[in-house]
């Protein structure tokens, strides 16, 4: 954050700020919008896409910016950023194709349209930042490919959890500690919760019912722990991770098996524990005498230490991951190479055969991290895939869901990439 806010203050001395386009205009796309209008210097949301207009209008006129211009040419879009004035569009290929845009958000969680959009900002030479944990934990290694192909960055975001965790496993390590487990903490855990069961919660925070479902059956946990781990090489040491009940963060090194720690580092969460909803690193070093200093400073006794940061602030922080991305080519988290761990499809309740699998945060399935290893020996079909395939069979309730058991939508650009990533790395 120091170096930074730093090189952004440099931008806006130079008048040259950081060109963002921001597709999807949900929840967080505007509250992404409102930080970096009023809060960042060097900064500028040049431009936002939203399926519905009046919605990418709304984000700018809640951070006090009325009647932003209507677009529907690159022409048109480059001009008003060179004028310096806010576009919408409802053709989010405009912000990809304009070649004043520095970085595209992708804020809409959605896989398919996700993936066409990141491949197109990538092809025209754009860093992206990902606020879409569903499609990094698909093809994230296959679009890094891309992206490093193109010279550019793309990378999920700082304040989301698999950001946070990779900033403080980055911290561990430059302070000479060995982490041996990127953690998140759960507040809930409950893998047979259905939009039904999450409406009244999604409705008083103002969240879609499937979005709030996919946080509560372990699906979303899973994605961001799959992004982690193909960021760290960690795996995880049973399907759907441990996630041992506990009361504070600080006891996490007595509920995990330090010999399976150390045999290549783990994923893994808490559940219930005190402070959520952060993220932990547990970090390792015998040496005495920096023993005696941790003791020293109240961290423990060792050698297993608990690092922690207490929150996670999305929409405040992603700007910081912009910054990182086009001034300093650094990615908060970002595949190493090829896939480490993978979400498979699980079936929350009996299946019939013919059924339309309804995806992330649906009635019919949840998604379970597991190793990608054991994923490909079952041709497990990805949670993030699993949204409009049809059942060949009928599936009993906890069933693992195979590519075998479903006929798969036809021409999606996404399940090209997934075999693509398949070929590439094995």
């Amino acid at each position: 954050m120091i170096i930074v806010d730093t090189a952004l203050a440099k931008r806006e001395a130079e008048g040259r700020p950081v060109r963002v386009g921001v597709i999807g205009a949900g929840y967080m796309g505007r509250g992404l919008v409102l930080t970096i209008i009023q809060s960042i210097t060097g900064m500028q949301a040049s431009a936002v896409y939203n399926r519905t207009l009046s919605s990418a209008a709304q984000a700018y006129e809640q951070a006090g910016v009325d009647k932003p211009e209507h677009v529907t040419s690159v022409a048109a879009l480059e001009a008003a950023i060179e004028a310096g004035r806010p576009a919408i569009a409802d053709d989010p290929m405009l912000l990809c194709e304009a070649g004043n845009i520095d970085c595209i958000v992708e804020s809409t969680g959605e896989v398919e349209f996700g993936a066409q959009v990141t491949l197109r900002a990538i092809e025209h030479g754009k860093h992206v930042v990902l606020l879409n944990a569903e499609l990094d934990a698909v093809v994230g290694p296959i679009l890094k490919r891309y992206a490093d192909q193109q010279g550019v960055t793309i990378t999920n975001c700082d304040g989301d959890q698999p950001g946070v965790v990779m900033n403080l496993y980055r911290w561990v390590k430059s302070i000479g500690y060995e982490p041996l487990m990127c953690g998140n903490i759960k507040g809930l855990q409950d893998n047979y919760r259905t939009p039904a069961t999450q409406k009244e919660f999604a409705d008083r925070v103002k969240q879609k019912p499937k979005m709030i479902t996919s946080f509560a059956d372990g699906t979303k946990i899973s994605m961001e722990m799959v992004v982690v781990a193909n960021a760290t090489g960690f795996k995880v040491g049973t399907r759907g991770m441990y996630g041992p009940e506990c009361k504070h963060v600080t006891e996490a090194p007595d509920l995990f098996d330090l010999d399976q720690l150390r045999d290549g580092g783990m994923v893994d969460y808490i559940l219930g524990a005190e402070p959520g909803p952060g993220v932990f690193v547990l970090g390792y070093n015998e040496n005495p005498i920096l023993q005696q200093y941790a003791s020293y400073l109240k961290m423990g006794e060792g050698p297993l230490y608990t690092f922690y940061v207490p929150y996670h602030l999305p929409h405040l922080e992603t700007p910081l991951t912009v910054a990182r991305a086009v001034l300093f080519e650094d990615a908060a988290a970002a595949p190493l190479a090829g896939p480490v761990a993978d979400v498979l499809t699980v079936a929350k309740t009996d299946l019939a055969e013919g059924e339309t699998l309804d995806g992330i945060g649906g009635y019919h399935c949840f998604g379970s991290i597991d190793n990608y290893k054991t994923s490909t020996s079952l041709n497990a079909l990805p949670m993030s895939l699993s949204e409009g395939c049809v059942l060949k069979r009928a599936i009993a309730k906890d069933a693992i869901i195979s590519y075998d058991d479903v006929v798969v939508p036809e021409g999606r650009l996404v399940d090209q990439l997934r075999l693509e990533q398949s070929k590439t790395f094995g």
